[in-house]
């Protein structure tokens, strides 16, 4: 029986934990072979690596600083060496840093912008060399530029420029027949999240009463609508997003 994602090869950045690594497990889980980049997690990397082979599947861990375009070439000149020409790009690697508005600094702007918005760009800039027609971008974004949290100016800043982007690079690459789509989850909890500490006290509390169904988000709930947007059952779909949180606005 065939799978979705059968003869396909991915690179999932930021995937040694959290959202990252699970849709590199249902990735591979639905045949794709992946790549699992990381930045700084190399064993992280490669305990994902490691389920993923134990259940059948076929994946590499490969090291590179999103925000550094060196070592974003080096990735996909790795990847390719590993599995091919690409089919499947996920843009999850980032960062967050909740600051008020009297925290501003170039420096807090900068660490943003470099690895959430350029990172971005220049990861799709060097995959799109190494893509089939009928390939798939996929750029995680966030409800955050939905409901506004505060203190959270910047980081809320990046999300709406990969909204930007996303629909911009739809119709640029259209004509290669790559498609180019986002997801926009709601909170998550995943290991990040709570070494931020944004689920303590009343922000998390209150996260939770404003989501009609009831809970925060899990990193399955999310997975599978980045297996749909790889897939071909989403074909005729490019330059949508799709937005995952319980209902939360």
């Amino acid at each position: 029986m065939s799978k979705r994602l059968d003869g396909k090869v991915a690179i999932v950045t930021g995937a040694s934990k959290g959202l990252g690594a699970e849709i590199a497990r249902q990735f591979a889980a639905e045949g794709a072979s992946v790549v699992v980049n990381y930045s700084h997690s190399k064993d992280a990397a490669d305990a994902v690596v490691g389920e993923i082979d134990r259940a059948g599947g076929k994946a590499v861990a490969v090291q590179a600083d999103m925000s550094d375009e060196a070592q974003v070439r080096r990735l996909f000149a790795e990847a390719h060496r590993a599995f091919g020409p690409l089919d499947i790009l996920v843009n999850n690697a980032g960062v967050y840093d909740f600051q008020p508005l009297e925290n501003l600094s170039l420096e807090l702007f900068r660490r943003h912008f470099d690895l959430n918005v350029y990172g971005y760009l220049t990861a799709i800039r060097e995959g799109v060399q190494y893509m089939r027609a009928g390939s798939s971008i996929i750029n995680m974004s966030s409800t955050v530029t939905i409901f506004g949290p505060s203190n959270a100016s910047v980081y809320t800043a990046t999300k709406g420029a990969i909204d930007a982007l996303t629909r911009a690079l739809s119709n640029e690459l259209a004509p290669r027949e790559i498609r180019v789509n986002a997801i926009k989850p709601g909170v998550v909890d995943t290991e990040g999240v709570e070494a931020g500490g944004f689920l303590t006290g009343a922000f998390g509390k209150a996260l939770v009463e404003e989501t009609p169904l009831g809970r925060l988000g899990r990193s399955e709930d999310v997975a599978p609508a980045a297996v749909y947007l790889a897939s071909d059952e989403s074909a005729w779909m490019t330059g949508e997003y799709i937005t995952m949180a319980g209902g939360q606005r």
